[in-house]
């Protein structure tokens, strides 16, 4: 929550943020994230406006995750611009009565002189994630028979017969068993 008291409600009037925060819980997704309780650095500028409150800047964090394709972990550093506008409870409200078309319906609100900026940061940070981490842009992965990691083992190979033809496969075994019976 951001104190936006020194504002005074007066257009133009601005004041700069810096800090270092725990990361809230949940900022990521089940591949790759920021763990909670980890730094995210917060440069942010508030400036009062006829509206409300227009908050914007960087947000700065590190990620980790796993690679979707060896499952190795990957950390990514992240850096996202965050903008929200919170209304003034009272202009909200004023423009929710007067049916103001032009009101959007998730559209933040100042908590008296407080503006809780989570959401914003949330929603920046998570659609900047990889939606498929990789630890390295030519990961080969794992083998889809075995799992051995082809990083490894480049050369690594086996030798699979299409289950189309494993009955002719069979056959093939028999008459070689049964030529090997009859030269004995």
């Amino acid at each position: 929550m951001l104190d936006t008291h020194e504002l005074s409600r007066r257009p133009g009037t601005m004041r700069e943020h810096a800090a270092v925060v725990p990361a809230p819980a949940d900022l990521g997704t089940a591949i790759i994230g920021i763990p909670e309780g980890a730094n995210l650095t917060v440069g942010l500028r508030l400036e009062a406006v006829m509206e409300g409150v227009l908050v914007s800047g960087v947000v700065r964090g590190t990620a980790v995750g796993e690679c979707v394709r060896c499952l190795d972990p990957v950390t990514e550093e992240v850096t996202v611009r965050v903008q929200e506008l919170f209304g003034y409870p009272e202009r909200v409200q004023a423009a929710e009565r007067a049916g103001d078309d032009e009101l959007e319906d998730e559209e933040a609100v100042l908590d008296g002189d407080l503006a809780d900026i989570e959401p914003a940061v949330r929603d920046s940070v998570v659609t900047a994630l990889p939606f498929q981490p990789l630890c390295r842009p030519d990961c080969p992965g794992l083998c889809s028979v075995c799992g051995a990691r082809l990083a490894d083992d480049p050369d690594h190979t086996h030798d699979v017969v299409d289950p189309r033809w494993s009955a002719l496969q069979a056959m093939l075994e028999q008459s070689s068993v049964t030529d090997e019976t009859k030269e004995s």
